[in-house]
């Protein structure tokens, strides 16, 4: 897979571009911190700090699908 493709994908989805790179357990536990991270926004914090929180694991999954995929 194309390491550029896998970053863009895990940016959009947290863990699609490392299940797609080869890791489907780690692309899972990704995927599942997000999803937490989503409802700890949704029906605790509803701050902007959640949205900034979100973003950076947003980076970060990307990042990490970029480098596992190289």
């Amino acid at each position: 897979m194309h390491p550029l493709l896998a970053a863009i994908l895990s940016f959009i989805i947290p863990g699609l571009g490392q299940a797609l790179a080869g890791d489907v357990q780690k692309g899972v536990i990704y995927f599942v911190i997000y999803a937490i991270i989503t409802i700890f926004s949704i029906f605790i914090f509803r701050s902007w700090v959640t949205t900034i929180i979100k973003l950076i694991y947003r980076l970060y999954a990307a990042y990490d699908a970029y480098q596992m995929a190289q």
